[in-house]
């Protein structure tokens, strides 16, 4: 996050499933704004950064899979966020559902959804009409994707690619493994869909652009859904520290490099992404994704972020605040309005062990240091708080050969720094004469430590 102050197609009949038999769909819904109505302010950078066209179209897209008549539905929107209050309204009108994930993209480029980037920093950008347009759109989608669910068969793959993300933060720490879920009919071996899910910032239209867009994520779904000939749905992961197309070197087929704030760039890159997506769909291997084991905890999650405070008193920020005293997850969850006292956030956090594949759900933009296990030790001196400890790292929970993440799951907190490499206040670290991007985006100091604990007890089941 940066912060400057046609329904898919549905099958009219689908067969009954034997009992226990694995079952898969994809669906989709058009979110484009309209832009002859009312202003959209484009979430991402600045503020007052209103459209002026649609270049692509924005969009929610489903997976659903079933075990039988139970049944998870994962959803993806090309937008910057969703608050939790939105993914409990989605789920309201999806019962018979076991567990369903509202994500987004973290896209750049496409209408505030939060709230931040309005016409000025005390005047939101969301427009409740649209809002609730999304809101119906996840819904439609995932009604879609059960409506075309078949049996299947699933396959895994992975592959890394340290050249197509970039790290704007030091330590650079990157996490550049793209994993692919691919699903095929039993019986014919035709494709049924692809879930791809990657960790970089969909931005490299950048501050300047306003035209509507899905960013690099429209252009990889084309070129992968071409060559897969099936739906496909694209997932973000770990996206904090941050990881970036900007100021990463992309040339073209000819070797011409391309320039930041293009579609060309977006376009190529997307392109490249796609090719790495089917390197690993290539080398992918059978997987069970049987039994289905959801589990999921609210928790609340201190905000120590004074902009973030602000902007809640100012109904930028449009919801609840909770009294904090220390507890993440206390006996009751107490509504305030007193933000000069402590407070917090009520979030959720989700762990999935889908037979042999485990996925962890983040409701924010994680950096990768707290995922792979590589915050910095010793910490650098200049750091706020050198000697707090090491969270735990989420992937070191996940004990099955094959893993996922993903990020900005069912709510949007911002980043999730080490604690260790908290850096607002001088000497900086590294030597820099300022502080580096990140903590004006993040709730506060102590986020990390309460997701990362939090998420560890959720999978030890504590």
């Amino acid at each position: 996050m940066r912060f400057a102050i046609s329904l898919a197609a549905v099958v009219a009949f689908v067969p009954p499933l034997t009992a226990g038999e694995f079952s898969v769909g994809f669906g989709e819904a058009d979110l484009t704004p309209d832009l002859d109505k009312k202003p959209v302010f484009l979430a991402g950078f600045g503020q007052n950064r209103k459209a002026t066209k649609v270049h692509d179209p924005i969009t929610a897209r489903a997976v659903v899979m079933a075990d039988g008549d139970e049944k998870i539905a994962l959803v993806s929107v090309d937008v910057v966020g969703l608050f939790l209050p939105s993914v409990e309204r989605v789920r309201e009108k999806l019962p018979g559902f076991k567990y369903v994930l509202v994500s987004a993209t973290h896209n750049h480029e496409g209408p505030d959804t939060l709230g931040l980037w309005g016409p000025s920093p005390v005047q939101s950008g969301i427009d409740p009409e649209y809002l609730k347009k999304v809101e119906a759109g996840c819904v439609d989608a995932v009604r879609a994707a059960d409506k075309a669910r078949k049996p299947a068969l699933a396959s895994i793959g992975a592959a890394r690619d340290a050249d197509l993300v970039h790290d704007n933060r030091k330590p650079v720490v990157k996490h550049d493994e793209l994993v692919a879920l691919h699903f095929r009919d039993p019986k014919t071996d035709k494709p049924l869909g692809v879930l791809v899910q990657w960790n970089c910032h969909p931005e490299a239209l950048a501050s300047k652009n306003t035209e509507i867009t899905a960013d690099y994520i429209y252009y990889t779904v084309k070129y992968l859904r071409e060559s897969q000939k099936c739906p496909v749905a694209y997932f973000t992961g770990t996206v904090g520290g941050l990881m970036t197309t900007l100021g990463l070197p992309v040339k073209d087929e000819k070797g011409k490099e391309l320039a930041d704030e293009t579609f060309e760039k977006a376009d190529r890159y997307g392109y490249l992404l796609a090719k790495l997506a089917e390197k690993a769909l290539k080398d992918a291997a059978p997987i069970t994704l049987t039994p289905f084991d959801v589990r999921t905890r609210e928790l609340l999650v201190p905000v120590d972020n004074n902009i973030y405070r602000l902007a809640w008193s100012f109904g930028v920020l449009n919801r609840a605040m909770y009294k904090w005293d220390g507890t993440p997850t206390p006996a009751k969850f107490e509504v305030t309005k007193e933000v000069s006292k402590p407070v917090a956030v009520k979030t959720e956090l989700g762990y999935l062990k889908l037979g042999a594949l485990e996925v962890a759900a983040i409701p924010g933009e994680i950096y990768p240091e707290l995922v792979l296990g590589k915050v910095e030790a010793p910490a650098d001196p200049g750091a706020d708080f050198p000697d707090a400890p090491i969270e735990p790292a989420i992937y070191d929970q996940l004990k099955s050969k094959h893993r996922m993440l993903i990020g900005l799951a069912n709510d949007e907190l911002g980043y999730f720094i080490p604690k260790r490499q908290w850096d607002e206040k001088a000497p900086f670290c590294y030597g820099l004469k300022k502080a580096q991007y990140g903590e004006m985006n993040s709730v506060g100091p102590d986020a990390a430590p309460v997701i990362c604990g939090a998420f560890k007890e959720l999978v030890r089941g504590k």
